[in-house]
């Protein structure tokens, strides 16, 4: 250290000595062409929003056609600001697939909302590293605010506490890291799962209609994909809770160990919601961690209506929604809410000397996952929500719902197609139907999808369901009308009628 240290100053004397000037830093770009070409994004931003329904949903393009359109190597000297825009409004902006679009019906549907996307562009702006209370004191209190906003928005007992993750996918494997902490008091975070006999297989459960995820999640924290277990649904797509019971009695016997149950509210596919009580009252009398994946249907609790579909959801150890779904927040923003943060906090908490301050009573982020960089996703749902304000936001999520519920009519009504499943919230299964073979009709369906997605106003999805292929149509944008979910019918219709 001591060598390091005198050559450094070695260099410094001798560099003085040679009277040669100390680079002169280079700084950012000048604020005044930073601040045009702020303004110039400002307008293309809200000009892509006014007229993003002119774009076909899926650009008609080529794999590779993007990258062939762009220079193989990077630039070797500075580009103007206003030549970057202009690629971007050439080659950027018409290529992408429009999730803005009102014609997106697939999937779930979601918005990045203006007063969303100014909280987006300031956090950039800001661009803070929340990871301890002391490196972004506003954006870890926000967090907490925002998240408890949420929290109360939905109706959670106020023992609920809330953080931001990216997507659901991580929140979920967060809950299920958490159950798998609670084994053997916190052992496997000191001892590891690899090459115990004393530890036996660690079990989940999850419906048969739960999110990918899940999957995921127990692959991820080494768990082993044959260790969740699928349960089978009843007749609405539910989990079938007898059935439940019996996979967990059935794994005890085998010498196995659950640990967590995932329940869904608004299945993927469906948008079915599990039974949330009864499956609290086994997880509570097995002594399992009860998560709920309310990534969709979470953000419709906030209408009263719609939380009395959730009936149960206070029973969960942990409850993840996506604002960036529902609530028009742009992507990423993913809120899971824990009864138990310490929970989390005992799976995940670990703080080296360089990150120690000093600071008593204060939420440090970094300590309920495993990501230490944690970035401001509190701004732009603070803003989504003041600015829609609560009742503004269970407008427009009635509306959704409406207009798919007046789809299911349309559809029921006509001959030759059928509603395939419950549809509580804005999404509606739907299918073509012959008589014939399912084969066949499985193959109609998709040339019907096809041929829909291929016309450019709109775009739907499917799924399999009893084994058959089933459209999808999923109402979540805020630009989506009436005229917009007619517009799918007829293109369904006119390429139903073509066989």
């Amino acid at each position: 250290m001591y060598w390091r240290r005198a050559t450094t100053a070695t260099i410094l004397r001798r560099t003085m000595t040679n009277h040669s000037p100390l680079p002169t830093p280079l700084g950012d770009v000048p604020t005044a062409t930073f601040r045009a070409a702020m303004h110039r994004v400002a307008d293309m931003v809200a000009d892509y929003l006014d007229r993003v329904g002119e774009y076909p949903v899926l650009p008609r393009i080529a794999p590779g056609e993007v990258r062939a359109a762009l220079p193989a190597s990077p630039p070797p000297a500075p580009e103007a600001l206003d030549d970057l825009l202009a690629d971007y409004r050439r080659i950027i902006e018409p290529n992408v697939t429009h999730w803005n679009h009102p014609g997106f019906m697939a999937y779930f549907a979601i918005t990045g909302s203006a007063p969303g996307i100014l909280g987006e562009m300031l956090a950039a702006g800001l661009n803070v590293n929340a990871m301890l209370w002391r490196t972004g004191p506003a954006p870890t209190e926000l967090e907490e605010l925002v998240t408890d906003w949420l929290r109360q928005m939905i109706g959670l007992p106020a023992a609920f506490r809330g953080h931001i993750n990216d997507t659901a996918s991580i929140s979920s494997l967060l809950a299920i890291a958490a159950a798998r902490h609670r084994v053997n008091g916190g052992d496997v975070r000191t001892r590891g799962m690899a090459g115990r006999s004393d530890l036996p297989a660690l079990t989940v459960y999850a419906s048969e209609q739960a999110h990918s995820s899940v999957d995921k999640a127990v692959i991820t924290l080494g768990l082993g994909h044959e260790n969740l277990r699928k349960v089978d649904v009843d007749a609405e797509f539910r989990m079938d809770v007898a059935a439940l019971e019996q996979a967990i009695a059935e794994d005890r016997a085998a010498g196995k160990r659950p640990i967590a149950i995932v329940a869904t509210a608004g299945t993927t596919s469906t948008t079915s919601v599990d039974p949330l009580r009864a499956t609290a009252a086994v997880a509570r009398r097995e002594g399992l961690w009860l998560h709920v994946d309310a990534a969709y249907a979470g953000s419709a609790a906030i209408c009263p209506e719609y939380r009395a579909l959730l009936d149960g959801l206070e029973e969960a150890d942990s409850v993840v929604l996506n604002p960036h779904k529902w609530l028009f927040t742009p992507v990423d923003c993913s809120v899971l809410l824990l009864r138990d943060p310490e929970a989390m906090r005992a799976a995940f908490a670990l703080t080296p000397e360089y990150l120690r301050t000093g600071d008593s009573g204060v939420t440090n982020l970094m300590d309920y996952g495993p990501q230490l960089g944690r970035r401001f996703r509190a701004l732009k749902l603070w803003f989504v929500i003041r600015a829609f304000g609560v009742r503004g936001l269970q407008d427009r999520i009635r509306a959704h719902c409406a207009l798919a519920q007046e789809f299911a009519s349309w559809v029921l009504a006509e001959r030759g197609f059928e509603v395939c499943a419950p549809h509580p919230f804005s999404t509606v299964c739907f299918r073509a139907v012959t008589g014939g073979a399912t084969a066949s009709e499985d193959a109609l369906n998709e040339r019907i999808l096809a041929e829909v997605n291929a016309a450019g106003p709109v775009f739907l999805s499917h799924t399999r369901l009893r084994d058959r292929i089933v459209l999808r149509l999923s109402v979540g944008n805020l630009r989506t009308a009436r005229e917009h979910v007619a517009k799918a019918w007829e293109l369904v219709r006119a390429a139903a009628a073509r066989g």
